[in-house]
């Protein structure tokens, strides 16, 4: 059975009416993303971070796939599918996609500020004062700018067996679908369906861009992925 890898970025999410990380000046309502998104911004206004995170959570659960998301997984009927996303919903899981990796963490997950891999399901809103078992307090399960991302190795294991990758909502000049497409084996087809692409075929080997929506343009190719 062929494998498909399916990197997804904000683009995938924005039709479902989430909104993305950033605003086009780069702020969100008013903040500078590092005072929101950053382990020094925690530290300074651990109540800005957190009500950053319950305003996106409380979004969250207001939202549902779209056909984006469910058409992914009727692929899976005929091709093993990885999917690595870059957004922190659970949108892909809510549709029924089975292989889902998260790049930079789960709104819908927490954890110890004093052991990253005590890892616990959240989906109300986080405060001050909610600890763990030990007296730590939780924080966001989300990779904030300046940390490691544990999940990019494994993510480049699954790149370099991929017959197909397909890339959405995402750019191909921004990390991580311009680092993880080059795990590829040399001559994989690459499918980028983004409404305004940022290359051209010729830039990449092997490079069909398919200039839609996610609505659109991912039911599109895997109805012809199935047919094939």
């Amino acid at each position: 059975m062929k494998q498909i890898v399916v990197l997804t970025g904000a683009g995938i999410s924005a039709e479902s009416g989430l909104k993305t990380f950033r605003d086009a000046d780069g702020l969100w309502e008013g903040h500078d993303v590092m005072e929101v998104a950053s382990p020094q911004g925690f530290a300074r206004n651990p109540e800005l971070v957190l009500e950053f995170y319950n305003q996106r959570r409380r979004q969250l659960l207001k939202v549902t796939p779209n056909a984006g998301h469910k058409a992914l997984v009727q692929l899976e009927e005929k091709f093993k599918v990885d999917i690595i996303t870059q957004n922190v919903d659970n949108l892909h899981e809510q549709a029924g996609s089975g292989n889902v990796l998260h790049l930079h963490g789960e709104l819908f997950k927490v954890r110890s500020t004093a052991d990253e891999n005590h890892v616990l399901t959240w989906k109300k809103d986080l405060v001050l004062g909610d600890f763990d078992e030990n007296g730590h307090q939780l924080r966001p399960h989300i990779v904030w700018f300046g940390e490691m991302v544990p999940m990019l190795e494994p993510a480049i294991e699954i790149v370099a067996q991929a017959d197909i990758v397909i890339i959405i909502g995402t750019s191909m000049q921004v990390y991580p679908a311009a680092s993880l497409v080059n795990y590829a084996k040399l001559g994989t087809p690459i499918y980028l369906i983004d409404p305004k692409p940022n290359v051209n075929e010729n830039d990449f080997e092997s490079l069909t861009i398919i200039a839609k929506t996610a609505t659109i343009g991912v039911p599109s190719l895997v109805m012809q992925l199935i047919d094939h």
